[in-house]
């Protein structure tokens, strides 16, 4: 294989860090800055040859090593996309000849397509659509170089200009394969989890670890009511419930008793749709409270909604909610004492006092959640810089520090009301959200997480308490309210217009790209008159749909080629009306040659013919000589064949 001149190579070094930029954003932010640099330095380590093997071993290993301690050791997802970015970091460690750039630019492409197991936004798609067309770009300057072309002679305009073509011949088939192409209701092989967690909410809660949640202004929901709007501070987003506590963390309760009722007439109902971004979970998040369960998803015991298989992308739900209403009969004994459980040993000043408070309230657990309250409206502050509580932080937090935020205002409501002999529990979720006035939707951020507490009131059952919002506002702190998309800040309005343009933008992505699933290509194809096809229908559909594409792309490209140039196509209707006289050239004779023996049968008009044929040949194969492709010359020459005709 000839080897690499530095022009080439430096385009497939480009190419490569180019396939390389849709998927260093899904890795960590120490890989994704390191991957780049290591790339860089081995191509300059092995600019004039290709590295000794003991050397590429060594530095196979070191980089694996790191990925793998970056990764925290744990396999999944997203360490595979992690390995295979930084072994194409190493791979120009052995690129010295064009089958090694070759090599380079086809493992280059695997970049972009692996982005997409861990994002599918139209970022990610923009930029491995870029990655792919500058490896197409580069592939042909391969080739050309294996060829022996002039390569350095071809403008990259005209090379963009081929490639744009190809892609063109290829959409066709491509929108065929997305609007029709069988989608399955789930995938045939499971895709594995990701090895290092991802924000949100989860099965647990240890009071103080929310920061990084809180300070995460990624979506976790979007919302389109179809209806009537609840107030926002009725917009409270229910999650998992935590019942357990050993101290330092609350877990949820593998059992509990179902209870739910109908809400009572009147009463106000709001139906929504609702959008889940994927968390690789089975728990979601609704309104309070559902009404019913969608399908594909059933209500857990505690008015949670659980889906049948993990939610890997996005989803979209049409529920009905309403607000709680009363539930039928008493708490059992397991689950009283469930909702009445503290560890032995821990938080004595708080479990103290509980039980004092609760001597002295001879029963009605009404009054003592209210003085719960107003002892947090008259003492404690909201803040998100808490220091560390240690052992018993309840205890730490209701007498010395008395400043936090929601995790510690929520436990420590519920383990007082515990010790007070009030059944109650903690629930995780979000609550309010941002209007987009663009889509009239609302967008429910990683950053509105929020804990609450649940008591059971006789004649009530399980009543919402929100201890947090008890703080009185005067001794709000330290809040992240002045990140909010809603505010205006540095940029003024225009900052705010532009962050709802893109999430709008974003949310019509998700619906019409990402939500295009088997279910919505059944619609789909139901409104268009085909009714619901089975599979074996819908199969036969696309292939010939694709065959109706691939025929049209080889249509074209004909058809292109002879519009290109018309010059060739002058010749060719000249050709063609010598061949109706009977004077047409063989399919193997040169164009002078079939001129000559012309000009042999019939001398007088062949002459005429062999100086339009000559004029041609030397437009076609003498390219070089000046002036020979003057736009006026072209014209000139295109007339000449269009007038001459046949003796």
């Amino acid at each position: 294989m000839p080897p690499l001149d530095a022009r080439t190579r430096l385009w497939a070094l480009g190419t490569a860090l180019l396939c390389l930029l849709p998927l260093l954003p899904q890795l960590p932010l120490a890989l994704a800055l390191g991957t780049p640099v290591v790339l860089l330095a081995v191509a300059a380590l092995s600019w004039r040859g290709p590295l000794p093997a003991w050397a590429r071993a060594a530095l196979a290993v070191l980089v694996v090593g790191g990925v793998m301690s970056a990764m925290q050791f744990s396999v999944g997802r997203d360490t595979g996309c992690a390995l295979l970015a930084a072994m194409l970091a190493i791979k120009p460690s052995e690129t010295a000849t064009l089958r090694d750039a070759r090599s380079l630019v086809g493992f280059a492409l695997f970049a972009p397509f692996a982005t997409f197991l861990l994002d599918q936004g139209p970022l990610s798609l923009a930029l491995g659509l870029s990655s792919a067309l500058a490896a197409l770009v580069t592939l042909q300057r391969l080739s050309d170089l294996e060829s022996q072309a002039p390569t350095a002679t071809i403008p990259l305009g005209a090379r963009m200009g081929s490639v744009l073509r190809l892609v063109a011949l290829g959409l066709p088939l491509a929108m065929a394969a997305f609007w029709l192409f069988p989608r399955l209701a789930s995938p045939l092989w499971g895709v594995p989890e990701r090895a290092l967690a991802r924000t949100g909410l989860s099965d647990s809660m240890r009071p103080g670890e929310w920061i990084e949640l809180l300070a995460d202004d990624s979506p976790a929901l979007r919302v389109r009511f179809l209806g009537p709007t609840p107030p926002r501070q009725a917009m409270y987003w229910r999650g998992p419930v935590l019942w357990t506590f050993d101290g330092t963390t609350w877990e949820r309760l593998q059992w509990s008793i179902p209870r739910s009722a109908p809400p009572p007439p009147g009463a106000p109902r709001w139906r929504y749709e609702m959008e889940l971004e994927p968390t690789e979970s089975r728990r979601m998040v609704a309104l309070e409270l559902p009404i019913a369960a969608p399908a594909g998803t059933r209500l857990s015991p505690d008015g949670g909604l659980v889906a049948d298989t993990p939610l890997m992308r996005i989803t979209r739900w049409e529920l009905d909610a309403a607000p709680a209403s009363a539930a039928a009969g008493p708490l059992t004994r397991l689950e009283r004492l469930a909702a009445l459980q503290l560890p032995p040993g821990f938080n004595p000043r708080t479990v103290a006092l509980g039980r004092q408070w609760g001597a002295q309230a001879g029963g009605d657990h009404a009054a003592l959640v209210q003085r719960a309250l107003a002892w947090i409206r008259a003492d404690f502050a909201y803040t998100l810089s808490v220091p560390p509580l240690g052992r018993n932080a309840m205890d730490a937090f209701l007498f010395d520090v008395q400043q936090g935020f929601c995790e510690q205002f929520s436990s420590a409501f519920v383990v007082l009301m515990r010790a007070a002999g009030v059944p109650a529990r903690v629930v995780t979720g979000y609550t309010g959200g941002y209007r987009n006035p663009l889509g009239d939707y609302w967008l429910v951020r990683q950053s509105d997480a929020h804990a609450w507490a649940e008591v059971w009131l006789a004649g009530r059952g399980w009543v919402r308490v929100d201890p947090t919002a008890a703080v009185a506002p005067d001794r709000i702190f330290d809040t992240i309210a002045d990140r909010a998309p809603g505010a205006d800040g540095p940029f003024g309005t225009d900052a705010r217009a532009l962050f709802d343009a893109t999430d709008w933008l974003r949310r019509g992505w998700n619906d019409f790209v990402l939500g295009f699933d088997a279910t919505r290509q059944q619609d789909l194809l139901r409104r268009l008159g085909a009714g619901r096809p089975d599979a074996a229908t819908l199969g036969l559909l696309f292939a010939l749909l694709a065959v109706a594409a691939l025929a049209f792309m080889v249509a074209w490209s004909m058809r292109g080629e002879r519009e290109r140039d018309p010059v060739l196509r002058a010749w060719r209707r000249l050709t063609a009306r010598y061949a109706r006289v009977g004077l047409g050239p063989e399919p193997h004779e040169p164009a002078l040659a079939w001129a000559e023996r012309v000009s042999q049968d019939r001398p007088l008009a062949g002459r005429a013919l062999v100086a339009v044929t000559q004029r041609f040949s030397d437009w076609r194969y003498a390219a070089a000589q000046p002036g020979n492709r003057d736009r006026a010359a072209q014209r000139t020459l295109v007339r000449v064949l269009r007038s001459h005709r046949p003796p």
